[in-house]
């Protein structure tokens, strides 16, 4: 069952502590955000590591991820990697990746990763930090699998979300840990279990 399927059916709620807010997040100077099809903004004295993986991860969000590339996640995500979702659960490989990746389609067809407005790592570039959101409208009827469905209201989400990335020396991300809230994505749906 897929991992956002877990949590709904169960109402799991993860909150990833500050990176988390109900009010839209503001950049600093030192760490300007990114949106699509903007160009990164140049930041003085970061390392050039952290520069390529942060680069990196906005093309696999405002690209690969909301473009559905999946024959390209391969240029951030190592072959092996390992996935930890909110509910607990881990993946291992990008096959079973990107089954979990392809569900939120399934009920919202125009899904995306549109703005990264916080973004940050360490200076050797081995670890990243990047929020977004998510957006998109409940348009497709959820599968909760075991025959359950959650028809669709048609309301939109924008729904905060994070992802702290471990790269390796090879420039693609050997672990990645996701969070994002989904008691407020069905809320924001309307959708009632």
């Amino acid at each position: 069952m897929n991992s956002l399927r877990c949590v709904l059916a169960g109402n799991t709620v993860i909150v990833a502590a500050a990176l988390f807010v109900a009010a839209p997040v503001q950049a600093s100077d030192k760490w300007p955000g990114t949106s699509v099809n903007k160009p990164a903004p140049q930041v003085p004295g970061i390392p050039q590591e952290l520069a390529k993986n942060l680069a990196n991860f906005d093309d696999l969000d405002f690209h690969v991820y909301t473009g559905q590339q999946w024959e390209n996640l391969h240029r951030s995500h190592a072959k092996d990697i390992v996935v930890h979702y909110p509910d607990g659960h881990t993946t291992k490989g990008l096959p079973d990746h990107i089954k979990e990746l392809k569900f939120m389609w399934t009920f919202a067809p125009d899904n995306r990763i549109t703005e990264h407005p916080v973004r940050f790592g360490t200076p050797d570039g081995e670890w990243t930090a990047v929020m977004g959101y998510l957006d998109g409208t409940f348009s497709k009827p959820m599968d909760m699998g075991n025959g359950k469905i959650i028809q669709p209201t048609g309301k939109k989400y924008h729904l905060p979300m994070a992802t702290l990335g471990h790269w390796n020396k090879q420039g693609t991300m050997s672990e990645e840990y996701l969070f994002w809230d989904n008691a407020t994505l069905m809320q924001q749906i309307g959708a009632k279990q």
